[in-house]
């Protein structure tokens, strides 16, 4: 018996999205499920020093604070919340999402899945954690789960597990996975999807985009679409926008199916609705994908204002200021972006902005005394001399790397309502040598030197 279209929708495309998206999602329509994506290169560096300091976390807090209001919401409604918020510490959230449903008194029954962290994985790694499929989520909801917390498996399982879990396929029903996984890359960046960061983007209401979900089918194909009267568009436009981002080539690699790009299909099928449909799947690789995260050693900056006459000679002035101070510096870069206007009407305006970038393997030679020689030059410097910020110690910055590794050294595993865990059965992989492999969901590590954000500037 054919069984109805499974509604999914996303209300998170990163660490620090909307904070009242999870409420608007469960209020805005009808929906069966709803997930949240939390997790992305600088965010396990983030979780990874929130661990460092209690072992306890390691999780994306932002998300219990979401769920007070919204665990009875989803609740009344029947739908299921499935997330990779548990980040480093799935178990953790997992019991504080226990704690949260006793104390506003809502009957959810929670489960989640691990596996993923390869921890001690080598010398000066922070965090280590491969990328595992959606067969964890199909386990735990076949389970009866209401809430299903995950590590990192990829963004797009978010989706592909919740619907093989609706239309109970098999492992080897590659053309259907691939098709979910489609949807589950569309809708895993949020507004991407509706509108948000769109070239194009004049052609349509953007200042707050809905939030997408998908219709999907039995047979793979979805409908992207939104909640009515929400912002943004859906449009052959933004879906394509959002389908080609991040990704390298026609196969579209993840650990329990290859989705071949080169056969999606879009349709515009109505107002804000996209059809999408004849996505072909093959095999997935025999290898997993491991993102690890280093601490890269410490950094500083300085932002120069030059304002008015002579910019050129200004900026040289301040370099050969400095010079002493940056000897013995691993690594200094000055960037000067020419913001000033000829004949401005205002300060800021006539203001170009010097910046200065310094790395180090130690806090001392990029900390306080770097900064404050440079705020010292105040009074015997280019005429007009400011700084945007006050001296400050040097922050730590993390570098992302990835790795293929076997599957067997990440135990899939899914710990259901109950206590029991069960190791989902591996999908068959393709006979295809490494050399072959392009990784999913993320960049080239060359193409992706993550600096670690100051720590004022981290979620709390």
């Amino acid at each position: 018996m054919t069984r109805r279209p499974l509604r999914i929708g996303n209300a998170s495309g990163f660490y620090g999205d909307r904070s009242s998206a999870l409420r608007e999602m469960l209020t805005g329509g009808p929906l069966d499920v709803l997930t949240g994506d939390y997790l992305a290169e600088l965010t396990m560096l983030i979780l990874g020093r929130d661990r460092l300091k209690n072992p306890g976390l390691g999780y994306a807090k932002t998300f219990l604070r979401q769920l007070e209001e919204g665990l009875g919401l989803a609740h009344e409604r029947g739908v299921r919340i499935v997330t990779n918020a548990g980040g480093l510490n799935p178990a953790g959230l997992a019991d504080a999402v226990r704690a949260l449903a006793a104390e506003v008194g809502v009957p959810v029954t929670v489960a989640h899945v691990e596996g993923d962290d390869l921890m001690p994985y080598g010398d000066g790694v922070l965090t280590a954690n491969a990328y595992l499929g959606g067969a964890g989520i199909t386990a735990c909801l076949r389970a009866g789960a209401d809430v299903v917390v995950t590590g990192r498996v990829t963004d797009a399982a978010l989706v592909s597990g919740p619907a093989a879990w609706w239309f109970d396929w098999a492992p080897q029903d590659h053309d259907r996975l691939a098709g979910a996984v489609v949807a589950g890359h569309v809708l895993e960046c949020g507004t991407q999807a509706t509108g948000g960061n769109y070239s194009f983007f004049t052609a349509h209401d953007v200042r707050r985009p809905g939030f997408p979900l998908a219709e999907v089918f039995e047979d793979g194909s979805s409908v992207i679409t939104k909640h009515p009267g929400t912002g943004g568009a859906v449009t052959t436009g933004t879906v394509t926008a959002q389908l080609l981002y991040e990704t390298q080539g026609v196969r579209y690699l993840g650990p329990d199916v290859t989705a071949r790009l080169d056969t999606v299909r879009l349709e515009q099928d109505g107002p804000d609705r996209v059809r999408v449909s004849g996505v072909l799947g093959e095999p997935p690789p025999a290898l997993l994908k491991a993102g690890i995260t280093r601490l890269g050693g410490w950094r500083n900056e300085v932002v120069f204002v030059l304002t008015g006459l002579d910019v050129d000679a200004k900026a040289a002035l301040v370099r050969a200021q400095l010079a002493e101070a940056l000897e013995g510096v691993a690594d200094a870069t000055w960037t000067l972006a020419r913001t000033d206007h000829e004949d401005a009407a205002t300060e800021e305006t006539a203001s170009a902005l010097l910046r200065l970038v310094v790395r180090d393997p130690s806090p001392d030679r990029v900390g306080r005394v770097l900064t404050s020689a440079a705020v010292e030059l105040a009074l015997g410097s280019y005429p007009g001399f400011h700084v945007t910020a006050p001296p400050g110690p040097a922050q730590p910055y993390g570098v992302f790397t990835s790795a293929l590794v076997p599957r067997e050294s990440a135990p899939h595993t899914a710990v259901l309502p109950d206590g029991t865990k069960v190791q989902p059965m591996d999908p068959p992989p393709a006979d295809l040598p490494p050399a072959d492999l392009l990784p999913a969901d993320l960049l080239p590590a060359d193409l992706l030197p993550a600096d670690l954000l100051p720590a004022d500037l981290l979620p709390a």
